[in-house]
């Protein structure tokens, strides 16, 4: 058993990581810290209870399972995806990272800023993000991430092409 402190910084780390490699656009890398049955979620902004929602019976705006996640990853390193092509710029912050232990699983979950500019125009994505880690030897997969975004519309940010 990990200390708590041990295990925030050990989480903390790993967020700081898995940002590094979104922001380096090393999404297929990325896409590999999911465990086989690893689902990424992006709750819908109209949820009174985002973190509790079904996606099979509530809309999300993104609900990945990891064959979707990696053909999503696949589709945004082409340049055929245009939206994408050449790639925005972004910074993911983490920030107020908190973990538990849950049995074999890890519990963690982190405040999120995700900067995007893309043809002179920057939007922040921002929220809250939760996952459900697995020790995997000195750190970790993803079985689950879930986040939560603390906007009331899309309208400012145009599309959420990128990965939060």
């Amino acid at each position: 058993m990990t200390s708590k402190n041990e295990l925030r910084n050990d989480v903390e780390s790993f967020l700081f990581d898995e940002a590094e490699l979104l922001d380096n656009w090393k999404l297929p890398e990325w896409a590999l810290l999911f465990t086989a049955d690893g689902k990424y979620e992006v709750a819908s902004m109209s949820s009174d209870q985002p973190l509790v929602d079904d996606p099979a019976t509530s809309i999300f705006i993104i609900s990945d399972d990891r064959e979707e996640i990696t053909l999503r990853t696949d589709r945004l390193m082409k340049k055929t995806a245009h939206c994408e092509f050449p790639h925005s710029k972004t910074r993911h912050l983490v920030s107020n990272v908190r973990a538990r232990e849950d049995g074999d699983l890890v519990k963690a979950k982190s405040n999120f800023a995700t900067y995007r500019t893309k043809e002179g125009r920057t939007s922040i994505y921002m929220g809250e993000a939760h996952y459900v880690l697995e020790r995997a030897g000195e750190s970790f997969r993803i079985r689950q991430k879930r986040c939560a975004l603390d906007l009331d519309t899309l309208n400012d940010q145009g599309r959420l092409t990128i990965i939060l």
